[in-house]
């Protein structure tokens, strides 16, 4: 029974010790978030009164930056 018993838990932590599945759901994980950010980002992008406006504030940010203006 202590042999049993040694084996049983010899197995039970080898799976227990295996992240490889966990480490890919992880990475799956950030690339659905970064997918997800894209979309949401060029969405706001394509309606022209945002884009325009966030592209005006963002070149005028970087002129002041620059020294343009």
């Amino acid at each position: 029974m202590k042999t049993f018993m040694t084996k049983a838990y010899v197995k039970v932590q080898s799976y227990l010790n295996n992240e490889r599945g966990s480490q890919s759901l992880e990475w799956i994980g950030i690339a659905a978030i970064i997918v997800i950010l894209t979309g949401v980002i060029s969405t706001a992008m394509s309606s022209t009164s945002f884009g325009d406006t966030f592209v005006g504030k963002l070149e005028g940010f970087l002129g002041k930056i620059g020294g343009g203006e």
